[in-house]
Formats: structure tokens, sequence, C-alpha cells
């Protein structure tokens, strides 16, 4: 008894770790691959192969950051979505640990901090990111970090810490363009700033120029990406998703309301509306650390409405990295609200109200995604029930495999980038039996290279996407004769994936 008295920090740190392992590990393949998913493995699996094309990502305007760290991960793991999604796992468990540091300098509190990292855990938004192969968790661990070497540089006004904060924030924007909000929101900093001091102008003075010694850092590491010819992609991709700094000078608040809406319902599916009570909370207990809430709030609302100011095309996954700040709000709480309940029973109510939405949407996200029915839409029909669903891959790598082990076969995708053709080619690159070839568009007609193949050797045709010429997803023209090897109908009414044969003719 006496040694796990001694001993209970550590062994509940320990008993965290094992929670995450498992959470992120466990039926980590279940989830069918994304569209997205396939383009950034394929990339990485590319990069890894040929070290011309390091800078792959550049081509769609993505930074590269996610793509070195997968490709590095590739020599270790076979399975390459495997690889991409271990990515995510190493980052949410760096995020973890980043929580732990980063609450524990804001409140001082060890008990805290250990319960943020717990609540990391169980967030529902971080389990499902940290198992995709996708940027976002990346991005969050970047962004805890940076937030973090932030507060210590203005508590402690180092060289080495502005050193150190210059690189994280340097390898958030080789990550993802939205890691820039790290440096915006930086003189937010000076609401921990002490004025009091004798001499508090030299030491802003001092401040000040290690601030701008680390965007230095930051910029220089970023302006690695000059050497591609492909740099300019980065803003064109930007405002795919964002509005042109001319077209929000025209009309300014123009699209806020209508981004609010689906910014807020993805907030409240992710981080349910009794953890967001409370984040609310924490600003009502404890007399201490007023304006350290007040930066962790700013952090959550500053991208939060820039995102609904500005953005053309949102996701659910662009403001994962915003809600880490609410993370450690709701774990202050949280655990005044533990310590206000004096009863057993009374500390496990508030433990089932406020945590139970949490578990009850991990089960699922590990278990049966197809079930996870209060996520946001978007997130469930773009992963499972909709056409970038990549709801009958697993099962066409498994045919085609066995198929090519005596025999040389042809496989057609409709589509040239994205989860087709770039899903099978992660599988099958280097395979000498298995030829891909993606078309676009679909025809009446198959092509005649299709029907020269199919004389030659079995011929096979994945259809996935919305058709023009009838009237459900992934299936093929009539006149295209194909005879269905196998279908799957997806959650999403009429959307199937359909793997054809294509007889000679």
């Amino acid at each position: 008894m006496k040694f796990l008295q001694k001993n209970a920090f550590i062994l509940l740190a320990l008993g965290i770790i094992a929670l995450f392992i498992f959470t992120r590990l466990y039926n980590i393949l279940g989830l069918p691959i994304f569209t997205d998913e396939a383009i950034y493995v394929r990339w990485a699996q590319i990069a890894a192969n040929d070290a011309a094309w390091r800078f792959i990502s550049l081509t769609d305007g993505k930074q590269p950051m996610y793509v070195w760290i997968a490709m590095v991960l590739m020599k270790l793991i076979n399975d390459p979505l495997l690889a991409g999604r271990v990515v995510s796992v190493l980052a949410g468990f760096s995020s973890m640990v980043g929580l732990f540091f980063l609450t524990n300098e804001v409140f001082k509190n060890r008990k805290i901090a250990l319960l943020v990292s717990f609540i990391y855990v169980l967030y529902p938004f971080a389990l499902v990111y940290d198992r995709m192969a996708l940027y976002d968790s990346l991005v969050a661990m970047f962004i805890i970090w940076s937030l973090y070497f932030e507060i210590l540089l203005v508590r402690f006004v180092r060289l080495d810490l502005a050193m150190i904060l210059g690189m994280v924030i340097g390898f958030g924007m080789l990550t993802k363009t939205n890691a820039n909000f790290a440096l915006v929101l930086m003189p937010f900093l000076l609401l921990l700033f002490d004025f009091k001091t004798k001499d508090w102008k030299k030491r802003l003075g001092k401040l000040t120029l290690l601030a701008l010694v680390a965007v230095v850092i930051a910029n220089v590491m970023y302006s690695i990406l000059r050497l591609s010819p492909f740099f300019h992609i980065i803003s064109d991709k930007n405002f795919v998703f964002a509005y042109t700094p001319q077209e929000l000078l025209a009309a300014p608040f123009a699209h806020l309301i209508d981004n609010l809406r689906p910014l807020t319902d993805w907030l409240a599916r992710y981080m349910t509306l009794p953890f967001i009570v409370l984040a609310v909370s924490s600003f009502l207990v404890g007399k201490k650390y007023f304006k350290e809430k007040l930066l962790l709030l700013v952090w959550f609302a500053a991208p939060f409405f820039a995102a609904a100011l500005i953005g053309r095309l949102l996701y659910p996954r662009f403001i994962l990295f915003m809600t880490m700040p609410l993370l450690v709000l709701g774990g202050y709480g949280f655990y005044y609200a533990l310590q206000f309940a004096k009863k057993t029973w009374l500390k496990a109510l508030i433990v089932v109200v406020f945590l139970a939405m949490f578990i009850v949407n991990d089960y699922y996200i590990i278990t049966d995604f197809t079930k996870a029915n209060t996520l946001p839409r978007s997130d469930r029909g773009q992963f499972v029930a909709d056409w970038p669903s990549g709801v009958g891959v697993k099962e066409t790598v498994a045919f085609l495999k066995e198929k090519s082990k005596t025999e040389k076969v042809y496989v057609a995708t409709e589509g040239t980038f994205g989860l087709m053709p770039y899903a099978l080619e992660m599988y099958f690159y280097n395979n000498p039996n298995v030829t891909i070839k993606a078309f676009w568009p679909v025809t009446d007609l198959p092509p005649d290279y299709l029907v020269a193949a199919s004389k030659k050797m079995p011929t096979y045709v994945v259809f996935y996407q919305p058709c023009v010429q009838c009237a459900s997803s992934g299936i093929a023209p009539v006149r295209w004769n194909l005879t269905p090897v196998l279908q799957i109908k997806k959650l999403q009414d009429k959307t199937y994936y359909t793997l054809y044969q294509l007889k000679t003719q």
C-alpha cells in the first residue's frame, strides 16, 4: 500500500500511456483508407524510393513534413497505410506529453497536467485523427509545443528557448500553413509579461529580440521549400480553402455566420457540450491564473474565428489544433469540479456526466466507425459513407494479390488522382504482375487500350466516384458490358465501390 501511495503518480502516468497505446493501435486498420490518406501515403512511398521527389507534396501545394516522417517509417513498417497512420500515432503521443508539460507550466499543478493528458487520450477528436494518415495530428502537436515554448520564453527570456521555439514553429510551418498561427499569436504572450519589475523595459526589449530570433529561424527553415520549383503552388492551394484578400476586402463578413454554423457544430460534436461547459467554468473557479486562462482562450478563439471569417472550404479536421488549449481549460475546470465534490459517489457522477460521451464515441471510433452517429456528418461521410471513403479497397487488394500470384493482371481505375489509383499503387508499385492504369474522364465505351489488354490478360476496372451517366456512384456505364467481381454498398444512398472484370470482346 505504501508503495502504491509513494508511486501513485508514476503508476497513473504509465496507465495513461498504456491506454493511449491501446486506443491508438487497436484495430488501427479497421477504418477504410480515405482519399487524402491514399495521396499522402503514396507521396511518401515515392519520396522514399526516389530522392528527386522528396518535395513531391508541393506539386499539390502541400508542405512535406508529414511525407518526410512517413517515408522514414516505411523503411520499418511493411504496410504503407499502417506506416502512414503510425506517424499520427507518434504525433498524438507527443501531443499528450506536450499537454502535460504545457498544463504544468501554466497552472503549476502536476495533478491537473496528468488529468489533461488523460482527457487527451479519451478525446474523440484526437482519437480519430491520431489513427489516420493525415497532417492534422502533426499540426496539433507542433501547436502545443509552440505554445509551451512561447510561455517559457516570456517567463525566462532566454536565447536557447527562442532557438528551440523557432525550430518547433519551423517544423510546424513545414507541415501545414495553419501552423503559422503560432507566429501570428505570439504578441498575445504579453498577457503573461511582468510589467511590474524595475527593469521591465530592458526585459521587454530582450524578449522582443528573442521573439524575432524565433521568427527568423522558423522562416529560414520554411525557406527550404523555395528550393523546389513547385513552391508557388502552396499559395494557390491555400486559396482553394480560404478567400483571397481582395475577396475579403470586398465583403469582409459575408461568410462569417455561414461558416460559424458548421464550425460550432463540429466543435460541439467532437468536444461535447458537457466538456465545453467545463472549459468555460475554468474562468469561474480558482482565483489565480486568469491571464494564463485568457491566453489559452485566445489561442482557441483567434484561429477559430479566423477560419469562420476567411474559410472558403472547411472540414472538421481543420479545427483540431485549435481545440488543444480548450483541453487545458477543461482539465482545469474538471479538476476543481472533482475537488468540490467531497463524496465518492458525487465524484463518480461528475466523471460520468463530463466524460461518458467521450467514452461512448471512442468505443465506436475504435470498433465500428459506421455507428459513430454523434460525430460530424462530414467526417462520417468522407471516411465510411460516401465516395471518398476507401470501402472496398482492402478487399480489392486481397483479390488482386491472390490473382497476381500465378498470372499477370491489368487494373484500370476511375480517376487519375486521389483514392484511385494511389490506394492500389501503394500495394502493387513493385509487383511486376500487376499493371495499374488510371483513366479520366469516363466515356460511354471503354478505351481501346483496355479492350486490347483484356485480350492478353485478366483485366479489371474500379469504379467508385459519382457517375454522370447513371443514377448511382461507383457504377460503370451500361455500354461497357462489365461483369461485377466485387461490389460494396456504402452508407450513403446509391453509393457503391465496384470492381468489374472486362471480358474479351
